[in-house]
């Protein structure tokens, strides 16, 4: 039997240390930015005293509450489609065989791989060759806007669903989908009663973390935003290019808890439903056992 025991004296101390510094390294920053966004001083490196004044002031600011309604539509259309599409990848790639599953799934990881200035420049040119084209054939004078945002953010964010999908789908059973076609239960009921509820918590993280990548994306936003469609995000960067004040702080601090809080429910989805893997799927009945 190995003995397994912690390091002890200076190395404990010194181990112990160096988890202190990478700590402070990276939470410093966000501690201060939390502090600062309660500074009733204009200057965000002097700190007078405690106040709401710039949270006040990013409630009344209407291009602020503009960008944010404009992030929030987005980032929920995206996700909506994203999460239908990225699963239904996740599935065809994880459970089926047929020609090209080699090159769709090379390709389906390519959003996660790719810089995001090159994917946003490959977007912003697709975008204005689609447009002109619908324009010479219809006559439909269409912009980049909105539409062209959920687009670009259901493009990058499919591969992330179906990343995480998977990695549920690795972990399914086959069995209780056979047992459910021994029960005479039709494709559509296996996987609405058995395969749905068993992979919900992969379909519930790949969906929050399509809101986040949404919510928080500025490189491909910017390629492919027309006018009157700026999101959050790219307001904040716009805002930043002209001085940092403490509404950047106060922005960013609530751009922050709506992230963890995405996170945080995501884990607590996961959680949950991971106490009730163990438990028997809703396998429908046949006719016979329904009667008796």
């Amino acid at each position: 039997m190995s003995d397994q025991r912690t390091p002890r004296g200076p190395v404990n101390r010194l181990l112990a240390a160096n988890a202190w510094l990478v700590y402070i390294f990276f939470y410093a920053p966000i501690a201060l930015l939390i502090f600062f966004s309660f500074n009733d001083n204009e200057n965000v490196s002097i700190f007078t005293e405690p106040s709401l004044r710039w949270y006040r002031a990013m409630l009344e600011d209407d291009r602020i509450l503009s960008a944010l309604r404009n992030s929030l539509i987005v980032a929920f259309a995206s996700t909506i489609i994203s999460t239908i599409l990225g699963t239904m990848l996740a599935i065809a790639l994880e459970r089926y065989r047929f020609r090209g599953r080699g090159l769709l799934d090379g390709i389906a990881y390519m959003p996660i791989i790719i810089p995001d200035v090159t994917m946003g420049v490959m977007l912003l040119i697709f975008f204005f060759q689609a447009i002109g084209l619908i324009d010479d054939l219809f006559g439909i004078g269409l912009r980049t806007g909105l539409g062209t945002i959920t687009l670009a953010h259901v493009a990058f964010n499919i591969s992330f669903v179906a990343v995480v999908v998977r990695a549920r789908l690795a972990q399914f059973d086959d069995a209780l989908e056979e047992a459910a076609a021994d029960l005479y239960a039709t494709r559509w009921q296996t996987f609405r009663r058995v395969t749905l509820p068993l992979i919900a918590p992969g379909v519930a993280g790949g969906a929050l973390l399509a809101l986040t990548l949404s919510l928080d994306d500025v490189v491909v936003t910017q390629f492919v935003s027309g006018q009157g469609a700026t999101t959050l995000p790219v307001y904040v960067f716009g805002l930043i290019r002209r001085g940092v004040t403490p509404l950047i702080n106060a922005v960013s601090v609530v751009m922050l808890v709506a992230s963890m809080l995405l996170v945080a429910i995501s884990l607590g989805l996961q959680r949950t439903r991971s106490k009730g893997d163990e438990e028997e799927p809703d396998v429908p009945l046949t006719p016979q056992q329904q009667g008796a």
